[in-house]
Protein backbone atom coordinates (compact mmCIF):
# COMPACT_ATOMS: atom_id res chain seq x y z
CA UNK A 1 0.00 0.00 0.00
CA UNK A 2 3.13 2.21 0.66
CA UNK A 3 4.69 1.90 -2.51
CA UNK A 4 1.12 2.63 -4.26
CA UNK A 5 0.53 5.94 -2.20
CA UNK A 6 4.19 6.95 -2.64
CA UNK A 7 3.65 5.58 -6.77
CA UNK A 8 0.22 6.76 -7.14
CA UNK A 9 0.58 9.52 -9.88
CA UNK A 10 2.58 6.94 -11.79
CA UNK A 11 -0.06 4.43 -11.66
CA UNK A 12 -2.82 6.55 -12.59
CA UNK A 13 -1.40 8.04 -15.86
CA UNK A 14 -0.59 4.02 -16.72
CA UNK A 15 -4.38 3.49 -15.81
CA UNK A 16 -5.27 6.01 -18.26
CA UNK A 17 -3.04 5.05 -20.91
CA UNK A 18 -4.81 1.35 -20.50
CA UNK A 19 -8.32 2.68 -20.50
CA UNK A 20 -7.36 5.10 -23.57
CA UNK A 21 -6.01 1.84 -25.33
CA UNK A 22 -8.52 -0.61 -24.39
CA UNK A 23 -11.54 1.46 -25.34
CA UNK A 24 -10.65 3.17 -28.84
CA UNK A 25 -9.82 -0.69 -30.04
CA UNK A 26 -13.49 -1.46 -28.76
CA UNK A 27 -15.77 0.97 -30.37
CA UNK A 28 -13.26 0.74 -33.78
CA UNK A 29 -13.55 -2.74 -33.71
CA UNK A 30 -17.65 -2.47 -33.12
CA UNK A 31 -18.33 0.23 -35.71
CA UNK A 32 -15.97 -2.28 -38.26
CA UNK A 33 -17.92 -5.47 -37.23
CA UNK A 34 -21.41 -3.90 -37.38
CA UNK A 35 -21.96 -3.62 -41.40
CA UNK A 36 -19.88 -6.83 -41.97
CA UNK A 37 -21.86 -9.02 -39.49
CA UNK A 38 -25.09 -7.20 -40.97
CA UNK A 39 -23.70 -7.82 -44.24
CA UNK A 40 -23.03 -11.97 -43.41
CA UNK A 41 -26.36 -12.59 -42.06
CA UNK A 42 -28.02 -11.30 -45.12
CA UNK A 43 -25.82 -13.81 -47.51
CA UNK A 44 -25.81 -16.96 -46.58
CA UNK A 45 -23.56 -18.25 -49.23
CA UNK A 46 -20.46 -16.10 -48.03
CA UNK A 47 -21.17 -16.17 -43.89
CA UNK A 48 -18.82 -19.17 -43.77
CA UNK A 49 -16.53 -17.33 -45.75
CA UNK A 50 -16.66 -14.06 -43.82
CA UNK A 51 -16.73 -15.43 -40.06
CA UNK A 52 -13.67 -17.90 -40.94
CA UNK A 53 -11.60 -15.04 -41.81
CA UNK A 54 -12.46 -13.21 -38.39
CA UNK A 55 -11.25 -16.02 -37.06
CA UNK A 56 -8.32 -16.49 -38.53
CA UNK A 57 -7.16 -12.99 -37.79
CA UNK A 58 -8.29 -13.53 -34.26
CA UNK A 59 -5.19 -16.70 -34.17
CA UNK A 60 -2.80 -14.13 -34.93
CA UNK A 61 -0.60 -13.54 -32.00
CA UNK A 62 -0.65 -10.73 -30.38
CA UNK A 63 3.26 -9.88 -29.73
CA UNK A 64 4.24 -10.85 -33.02
CA UNK A 65 1.37 -8.76 -34.66
CA UNK A 66 2.62 -6.06 -32.47
CA UNK A 67 6.31 -6.45 -33.88
CA UNK A 68 5.09 -6.95 -37.28
CA UNK A 69 2.76 -3.37 -38.14
CA UNK A 70 5.14 -0.77 -37.50
CA UNK A 71 6.50 -2.47 -40.91
CA UNK A 72 3.46 -2.43 -42.54
CA UNK A 73 2.18 0.97 -41.31
CA UNK A 74 4.92 2.66 -41.53
CA UNK A 75 5.17 3.69 -37.42
CA UNK A 76 7.76 3.33 -34.87
CA UNK A 77 8.13 -0.08 -32.76
CA UNK A 78 7.13 2.28 -29.45
CA UNK A 79 4.10 3.96 -30.90
CA UNK A 80 0.53 3.13 -29.12
CA UNK A 81 -1.23 3.32 -32.57
CA UNK A 82 0.22 -0.50 -33.23
CA UNK A 83 -1.69 -1.32 -30.13
CA UNK A 84 -4.66 0.20 -30.73
CA UNK A 85 -4.67 -1.04 -34.68
CA UNK A 86 -3.61 -5.06 -33.96
CA UNK A 87 -6.66 -4.69 -30.79
CA UNK A 88 -9.30 -3.01 -33.53
CA UNK A 89 -8.53 -6.38 -35.07
CA UNK A 90 -8.85 -8.98 -32.79
CA UNK A 91 -12.32 -6.64 -31.11
CA UNK A 92 -13.23 -6.79 -35.37
CA UNK A 93 -12.94 -10.17 -35.37
CA UNK A 94 -14.24 -11.25 -32.54
CA UNK A 95 -17.57 -8.93 -33.01
CA UNK A 96 -18.53 -10.29 -36.39
CA UNK A 97 -19.39 -13.20 -35.57
CA UNK A 98 -21.46 -12.05 -32.34
CA UNK A 99 -23.15 -9.18 -34.97
CA UNK A 100 -24.22 -12.00 -37.44
CA UNK A 101 -25.52 -13.96 -34.64
CA UNK A 102 -27.65 -10.86 -33.66
CA UNK A 103 -29.19 -9.61 -36.87
CA UNK A 104 -29.57 -13.48 -37.75
CA UNK A 105 -31.79 -13.37 -33.89
CA UNK A 106 -34.17 -10.94 -35.52
CA UNK A 107 -37.41 -12.52 -36.59
CA UNK A 108 -37.92 -12.92 -39.94
CA UNK A 109 -41.58 -11.76 -39.87
CA UNK A 110 -40.82 -9.01 -38.09
CA UNK A 111 -38.18 -7.83 -41.49
CA UNK A 112 -41.13 -8.44 -43.81
CA UNK A 113 -43.34 -6.52 -41.29
CA UNK A 114 -41.18 -3.60 -41.49
CA UNK A 115 -41.17 -4.02 -45.64
CA UNK A 116 -44.53 -3.85 -45.60
CA UNK A 117 -45.40 -1.15 -43.85
CA UNK A 118 -42.82 0.81 -46.17
CA UNK A 119 -39.94 1.08 -44.63
CA UNK A 120 -36.59 1.49 -46.50
CA UNK A 121 -33.64 -0.85 -46.13
CA UNK A 122 -31.82 1.94 -44.16
CA UNK A 123 -34.90 2.73 -41.98
CA UNK A 124 -35.31 -1.02 -41.25
CA UNK A 125 -31.72 -1.49 -39.74
CA UNK A 126 -31.75 1.29 -37.45
CA UNK A 127 -35.31 1.48 -36.60
CA UNK A 128 -35.89 -2.69 -36.51
CA UNK A 129 -32.71 -5.00 -37.02
CA UNK A 130 -30.50 -3.06 -34.80
CA UNK A 131 -32.69 -2.72 -31.85
CA UNK A 132 -33.91 -5.92 -31.27
CA UNK A 133 -30.11 -7.25 -32.15
CA UNK A 134 -29.17 -5.03 -29.45
CA UNK A 135 -29.37 -7.84 -26.45
CA UNK A 136 -26.96 -10.23 -28.42
CA UNK A 137 -25.00 -7.37 -29.48
CA UNK A 138 -23.74 -5.85 -26.08
CA UNK A 139 -23.39 -9.85 -24.84
CA UNK A 140 -20.75 -9.56 -27.74
CA UNK A 141 -18.97 -6.58 -26.57
CA UNK A 142 -19.13 -7.54 -23.39
CA UNK A 143 -16.85 -10.25 -24.15
CA UNK A 144 -14.90 -8.23 -26.53
CA UNK A 145 -14.32 -5.55 -23.77
CA UNK A 146 -12.41 -8.20 -21.65
CA UNK A 147 -10.14 -9.38 -24.12
CA UNK A 148 -9.26 -6.27 -24.57
CA UNK A 149 -8.41 -4.85 -21.85
CA UNK A 150 -6.20 -8.00 -20.87
CA UNK A 151 -4.57 -7.61 -24.15
CA UNK A 152 -3.70 -4.06 -23.87
CA UNK A 153 -1.46 -5.53 -21.25
CA UNK A 154 0.66 -7.47 -23.37
CA UNK A 155 2.15 -4.18 -25.29
CA UNK A 156 4.42 -3.56 -22.29
CA UNK A 157 6.31 -6.04 -23.61
CA UNK A 158 6.79 -3.71 -26.74
CA UNK A 159 7.22 -0.98 -24.38
CA UNK A 160 4.03 0.07 -24.70
CA UNK A 161 3.09 2.00 -21.89
CA UNK A 162 0.00 0.49 -20.03
CA UNK A 163 -0.64 -1.23 -16.49
CA UNK A 164 0.96 -3.98 -18.12
CA UNK A 165 4.44 -1.91 -17.42
CA UNK A 166 3.76 -2.84 -14.10
CA UNK A 167 3.72 -6.72 -14.94
CA UNK A 168 7.37 -6.05 -16.93
CA UNK A 169 9.11 -3.72 -14.17
CA UNK A 170 7.37 -5.71 -10.94
CA UNK A 171 8.68 -9.18 -12.78
CA UNK A 172 12.04 -7.75 -13.66
CA UNK A 173 12.61 -6.36 -9.93
CA UNK A 174 11.07 -9.87 -8.71
CA UNK A 175 8.72 -6.68 -6.77
CA UNK A 176 5.29 -8.85 -6.18
CA UNK A 177 3.52 -5.58 -5.05
CA UNK A 178 3.68 -3.72 -8.46
CA UNK A 179 2.28 -6.82 -10.08
CA UNK A 180 0.02 -7.30 -7.96
CA UNK A 181 -1.56 -3.63 -8.13
CA UNK A 182 -0.98 -4.07 -12.08
CA UNK A 183 -3.41 -6.58 -11.76
CA UNK A 184 -6.12 -5.01 -9.57
CA UNK A 185 -5.89 -2.29 -12.06
CA UNK A 186 -6.43 -4.46 -15.35
CA UNK A 187 -9.59 -6.00 -13.21
CA UNK A 188 -10.68 -2.56 -12.41
CA UNK A 189 -10.97 -1.36 -15.89
CA UNK A 190 -12.53 -4.35 -17.00
CA UNK A 191 -15.31 -4.18 -14.30
CA UNK A 192 -15.90 -0.48 -14.91
CA UNK A 193 -16.02 -0.39 -18.55
CA UNK A 194 -18.45 -3.94 -18.34
CA UNK A 195 -20.69 -1.62 -16.31
CA UNK A 196 -20.54 1.27 -18.16
CA UNK A 197 -21.80 -1.39 -21.19
CA UNK A 198 -24.68 -2.27 -19.35
CA UNK A 199 -26.22 0.62 -18.12
CA UNK A 200 -25.48 2.27 -21.58
CA UNK A 201 -27.52 -1.00 -22.51
CA UNK A 202 -30.25 0.15 -20.22
CA UNK A 203 -30.46 3.48 -21.40
CA UNK A 204 -30.31 2.80 -24.89
CA UNK A 205 -32.73 -0.45 -24.67
CA UNK A 206 -35.46 -0.03 -21.62
CA UNK A 207 -37.23 -2.47 -23.18
CA UNK A 208 -35.66 -4.97 -22.05
CA UNK A 209 -36.16 -4.41 -18.41
CA UNK A 210 -39.65 -4.43 -18.80
CA UNK A 211 -39.32 -7.74 -20.68
CA UNK A 212 -37.41 -9.21 -18.15
CA UNK A 213 -39.80 -7.97 -15.46
CA UNK A 214 -42.47 -10.31 -17.44
CA UNK A 215 -40.58 -13.35 -17.11
CA UNK A 216 -39.58 -13.07 -20.76
CA UNK A 217 -36.80 -13.71 -22.73
CA UNK A 218 -35.82 -10.95 -25.87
Amino acid sequence: MTWFLDNFAYVWELTVKHLVLSVIPLVVGFVVALPIGWFASRHRRLRGSVLSVGSLIYTIPSLPLFLVLPSIMGTKILDPLNVIVALSLYAAAVMVRSASDAFDSVPAEVLDASKATGFSEARSFFRVQLPLAGPVLLAGLRVVSVSTVSLVSIGALVGVSSLGSLFTDGSRRDFGTEIIIGIIGVVLIALVLDTLLVLAARLLMPWRSVVRSSGRSV
